[in-house]
């Protein structure tokens, strides 16, 4: 069976000149994933634009307004990375209906990947760290409401910890969030969640795969989870400008394989979102991504 992906890599930010968000990966990802052989184009899917009721199951109608309407104060913008435009609007509202469709194919077929998504420092009241709309938990929530999942496990390998989606999940006993992550890198006041490893600047391969190795039986065996949603983040490539540890492509396709053979072994689907990856190449953060896909399509 195929591989079926979707991409909002149509729906471009504007942003100012040198601003360090790295929005053309994702037209680049998109190519390097057509190219590659890993989807089709009846494979590789547009979302559709996220409804209003999915996204208000996560944020408070407030900021939803703000965003909609474009009344995000100055300082909101600052703290989100971002500044407001119906670009941005338009994205975060597709990027985060491919997390959610991707999630209902996985529950069908076992496997499927959005490539965007991740955007795990996106609170109920507001955006930061480039994350505006918080893609998994809005998936979550929406497919509760559909009767199609109980149980869930987030299993955050991006270099930074979820605060967005670990407080969105602290009164929530149906949701397992795990993050493994560097311990002083942002965000510099963390939210726990149910399990948090945090590793030491330049940790490599041996000691992140250790680290991973011992923690996956315990976040499957705790969150029993009808669903996993993956966050395979780019960032703690060695190239990463942001990510300040040192793992290899071989070790960051070593980490995806981990996740996906613990899923498979006891039969819960996965749905993968990218997450972060902030590359001083951006082709070497494309690299890691198609890496995952690549994986991803064996595992179907």
């Amino acid at each position: 069976m195929p591989l079926h992906v979707w991409s909002s890599a149509h729906y471009v930010i504007p942003l100012p000149e040198g601003h360090r968000f790295p929005i053309a990966k994702y037209a680049l990802l998109r190519e390097a994933v057509l190219g590659a052989g890993v989807a089709s184009p009846a494979t590789l899917h547009d979302p559709t634009r996220l409804d209003l009721p999915d996204a208000t199951r996560t944020h408070e109608p407030a900021y939803l307004e703000r965003l909609l309407a474009g009344t995000m104060p100055a300082a909101e913008q600052r703290t989100l990375g971002f500044p407001w435009s119906p670009g941005l609007v338009e994205r975060s509202l597709r990027a985060s209906a491919g997390t959610l469709e991707a999630a209902r194919h996985a529950l069908d077929h076992g496997i499927a990947m959005n490539l965007a998504g991740g955007t795990h420092h996106a609170f109920a009241t507001h955006g930061e760290g480039f994350c505006v709309l918080n893609d998994v938990v809005i998936a979550l929530r929406a497919l509760r409401a559909e009767g199609r999942i109980g149980r869930v496990a987030v299993i955050d390998l991006d270099v930074h910890q979820g605060n967005g989606t670990h407080a969105l999940c602290a009164d929530d006993p149906d949701t397992y969030t795990f993050s493994m992550h560097g311990g002083r890198n942002y965000p510099f006041r963390k939210v726990p969640g149910s399990l948090d490893i945090e590793l030491e600047d330049g940790t490599g391969d041996a000691v992140y795969l250790e680290r991973l190795a011992e923690a996956l039986p315990r976040v499957l065996a705790d969150a029993r989870p009808d669903l996993v949603f993956y966050l395979a983040g780019a960032d703690p490539h060695e190239g990463d400008s942001l990510g300040r540890l040192r793992l290899t492509f071989d070790g960051l396709l070593r980490r995806d394989a981990m996740v996906l053979e613990a899923a498979r072994a006891v039969g819960v689907p996965v749905t993968i979102a990218i997450a972060g990856g902030y590359g001083r190449d951006i082709r070497d953060t494309v690299q890691v991504h198609l890496n995952t896909a690549r994986l991803a399509r064996d595992f179907t």
